[in-house]
C-alpha cells in the first residue's frame, strides 16, 4: 500500500530527485535532503523511512578510477547497515555491452570509470545489503534541467542543448538508443514503490529509437540544419530489454510518448 510508503531522497540539486519529489510529495510521504544533510540525521530519524534513494553523485565518481571515499552510495549504506529500510540504487544502461535487447543477465562490460565505479557499487549493496535492496539499470533519461540543478555527467539531452547553442555544425552517427522521459520515470518509480520490488531491473523504452527520431522531436518535427548526420564509424547501438519490470509492474511503455514529450520540451 502506498499510504504505508516513506521515501527519503538525496540530492536536493539532482535532476532526477527533483523531478521524483515534484511528482510524489502529493502521493507518499517523502522528504528531501542534500547529503551533507543526510550524513547528520540521526539514526532514529532515517528509520522512520521504508524506502532511501539516492540521486547525489561526485565528480571525482564520474571520472576517477574508485576510491570508496568518493562513493556516496557506499557511504549511505554502512550509515544504515542495521536498518530494515529498503535501498534503490540508480545504476546505469553503461554496465552493459552495447547490442540490442539487452536483458539484466546480458553481458557487463563497463568501459570507462563511471560505469566501472557503478558495478563496485552494485557488488557491494549486494554483498553488504543483501535482503533489501533494490538496483535499477537506467537508459537515457529525457527531460529539461533546471539552472539550480548540479551537473556532474552529462548525457544526450544535456549535449543537445548545449550543441543547439553552439554555431558550429554538429556532426552525428545515426545509431539507436534507448531513451525515456523524465515522466516516464517518475510513473515508473511509482509503480515500483506500490509493487515493492527487489533485485535488479533495467528501466527503458524496450526499444529502439534513432538518433535522427529524437532529433526530429526535438526540432519540433524536422532536424536542426546545424546537425549533419555522418558514416557509423563504430557501432555503439543499444537498447534494454524490460519486460521483467513491465510485468513485474503492470506498465505499458510507448514509443510515442517519449517522442510527444520530446516534441513538446
Amino acid at each position: 500500500m502506498l499510504d504505508e510508503k516513506k521515501l527519503l531522497l538525496i540530492g536536493k540539486k539532482s535532476f532526477i530527485a527533483n523531478n521524483l519529489y515534484k511528482f510524489l510529495k502529493k502521493k507518499i510521504k517523502v522528504r528531501i535532503f542534500s547529503f551533507e544533510e543526510f550524513i547528520l540525521l540521526k539514526s532514529k530519524f532515517i528509520n522512520t523511512f521504508t524506502h532511501i534513494c539516492n540521486s547525489s553523485i561526485k565528480k571525482e565518481y564520474v571520472k576517477n578510477r574508485y576510491n570508496k571515499k568518493n562513493d556516496i552510495d557506499r557511504l549511505i549504506i554502512d550509515k544504515i547497515q542495521n536498518s530494515k529500510i529498503k535501498y534503490i540504487f540508480f545504476s546505469s544502461r553503461k554496465v552493459y555491452a552495447p547490442r540490442a535487447n539487452i536483458r539484466e543477465t546480458g553481458k557487463l562490460l563497463a568501459k570507462e570509470n563511471y560505469s566501472k565505479n557503478k558495478l563496485i557499487t552494485e557488488r557491494y549493496i549486494r554483498n553488504n545489503y543483501q535482503s533489501n535492496y533494490l538496483i535499477l539499470r537506467i537508459s537515457n533519461l529525457i527531460g529539461k534541467h533546471k539552472r539550480y540543478n548540479r551537473k556532474v555527467s552529462y548525457n544526450f539531452i544535456d549535449n543537445y542543448f548545449k550543441y543547439q547553442k553552439n554555431k558550429k555544425t554538429i556532426y552525428y552517427e545515426n545509431y539507436f538508443k534507448d531513451f525515456l522521459s523524465i515522466d516516464q520515470f517518475n510513473i515508473i518509480f511509482l509503480k515500483i514503490l506500490q509493487k515493492d520490488l527487489k533485485g535488479i531491473f533495467n528501466v527503458s523504452i524496450g526499444e529502439k529509437i534513432f538518433i535522427n527520431e529524437i532529433l526530429n522531436a526535438l526540432g519540433k518535427g524536422k532536424i536542426l540544419k546545424k546537425f549533419k548526420q555522418k558514416k557509423i564509424i563504430k557501432d555503439e547501438s543499444f537498447y534494454l530489454n524490460n519486460k521483467k519490470l513491465l510485468k513485474n509492474i503492470n506498465l505499458k511503455l510507448s514509443k510515442k510518448s517519449l517522442l510527444d514529450y520530446c516534441y513538446k520540451m
